[in-house]
């Protein structure tokens, strides 16, 4: 896979979580939550992640911030100097210069913010732990920062519990502001708000996005806001990306089963306009006991012997447009 202006590449990255049991606590197998995911992140440009829940979409992403540690793999990220580090492997020296530059917002803005603290502590909180501002520059840094998200400065030595949800959550993307980043990790930010406050939030990442030059890896299961604020989507089924391809390209033209599955269940605002919904059989596979061959083909109704005896590879199919289906460049699937 290759870009322009690759500012992080993420490369075989996986998480197993140890299945421990027996008198002696021993390993019995691991949960594959993320199992050897390679994608990139363009400067500037806001990267879909989508797919069921349990598929390993959160998973990836703590693991990209180092929020947990990953098992193995690559994430490697272009520093201000146009050099090139492995972020998991920097060093708590190393990690400490480079933390401010990726951060996250999390999915439910009632448990991701302290209780004890208030608003201005919990967004100056981040400028102090990494020495950016000092003394009065810290008031007019988190006055800014409110001001921008759409806070009011005078409510700012009052608790979380005093807010809604949406302002909550706006309180979250000014912590993670807080730091200048240059990548911001938004996990399921909008999915707990209710549908007038989710296109406020949306609106204020784009706009964010546009102020601060910022990428953004946007993790969700609502293909609606994905379509309407991603630039590429990757899709993700029991710990693997399936297909990874622009936005449009991957509504109108899906080349896995699993995606056109997905874009059947996309609401139709014409009722016109009628698409076959396609019920995937069965149950999600175990991530510590995946199907043989293609994960996907105990559920697709496309599959055939080959699938159950070999696992298809990721490999370009279209110009930017990646698959891991051994059928991708023969199926005409359906699109939104």
């Amino acid at each position: 896979m290759s870009a322009k202006n690759v500012l992080m590449d993420i490369r075989n990255l996986k998480k197993y979580f140890p299945i421990k049991g027996g008198f002696w606590n021993t390993t019995d197998g691991y949960v594959k939550a993320v199992d050897d995911v390679s994608l990139y992140v363009e400067e500037g440009e806001t990267l879909g992640l989508v797919g069921e829940s349990g598929c390993g979409k959160t998973t990836l992403g703590r693991c990209i911030v180092r929020g947990i540690p990953a098992s193995g793999g690559e994430v490697l990220y272009t520093t201000a100097n146009n050099g090139t580090v492995d972020f998991l492997k920097l060093d708590r020296k190393g990690l400490k210069a480079l933390r401010k530059d990726i951060q996250m917002i999390f999915q439910d803005p009632y448990s991701s913010l302290d209780p004890r603290m208030t608003v201005y502590d919990i967004i100056a909180e981040p400028l102090r732990v990494n020495k950016l501002e000092a003394g009065t520059n810290i008031n007019e840094r988190v006055q800014f920062l409110a001001e921008i998200v759409g806070l009011n400065v005078k409510h700012l030595k009052r608790y979380p519990h005093a807010f809604s949800g949406g302002q909550r959550q706006r309180i979250g993307i000014a912590r993670a502001l807080a730091t200048n980043p240059k990548v911001i990790v938004a996990d399921e930010a909008v999915s707990a708000l209710d549908v007038s406050v989710q296109a406020q939030v949306l609106n204020l990442l784009e706009k964010l996005q546009q102020d601060f030059g910022l990428t953004l890896i946007f993790i969700a299961h609502d293909l609606s806001v994905v379509e309407h604020l991603c630039d590429r989507v990757a899709v993700m089924y029991v710990g693997k990306v399936v297909e990874m391809a622009a936005t449009e390209r991957i509504f109108s033209h899906p080349r896995h089963p699993y995606t056109e599955a997905l874009m059947s269940a996309v609401p139709k605002p014409d009722p016109r306009n009628k698409m076959e919904r396609i019920t995937l059989k069965g149950e999600v596979p175990n991530p510590a006991n995946p199907p043989s061959g293609c994960h996907f083909h105990p559920r697709c109704r496309y599959a055939e012997e080959m699938c159950q005896e070999q696992h298809p590879s990721f490999e370009m199919i279209a110009p930017a447009h990646h698959a891991a289906c051994h059928f991708a460049k023969s199926l005409q699937l359906a699109g939104v």
